[in-house]
């Protein structure tokens, strides 16, 4: 199962918040086995949301670039659900995980994007400046017999 933050990017992160979140109450040490399920089920999450506008190859070939900007909302989206696995939540921890929710589903509705290593784009189209980003290209032969060409005279 893909992640796509670790324990220790949550500590670079947000050490206080890790701390406190995710210490066993008796032991007051970091449960890093809840901590790590909380990230495996971040990444279900993200995958499960970017998956109505990108494929699973796709998200697979993330450059470092997109990988990091999911980094942060799955930092944001774990911290969330370690929070609510100790009864622990605080608004700023709800509203970071909304925001973060918020953004990928932007994302998945075209409303930004995630870069990728080896993309193929048609040279001839990239250096026209006609497109977007985003934009779905599809080269399909011309009709035989279109709305025009089917239309008898008056």
């Amino acid at each position: 199962m893909t992640t796509y933050a670790t324990i220790n990017d949550i500590s670079d992160r947000y050490p206080n918040d890790l701390i406190i979140l995710a210490a066993d109450t008796q032991t007051r040490e970091l449960d890093e086995g809840r901590v790590v399920a909380c990230l495996a089920d971040a990444g279900a999450e993200i995958r499960a949301i970017l998956q109505a506008r990108y494929s699973a190859e796709e998200l697979r070939r993330l450059d470092a670039e997109g990988l990091s900007i999911l980094k942060v909302y799955s930092i944001d989206i774990a911290l969330y659900r370690v929070a609510l696995s100790f009864s622990r939540s605080t608004d700023q921890i709800k509203e970071r995980y909304e925001a973060a929710i918020k953004r990928l589903e932007a994302i998945a509705t075209g409303k930004g994007g995630l870069t990728f290593e080896g993309g193929s784009v048609d040279p001839d189209l990239a250096t026209s400046g006609d497109i977007s980003p985003n934009e779905v290209l599809i080269d399909v032969p011309p009709r035989p017999f279109g709305s025009r060409r089917s239309r008898t005279p008056r």
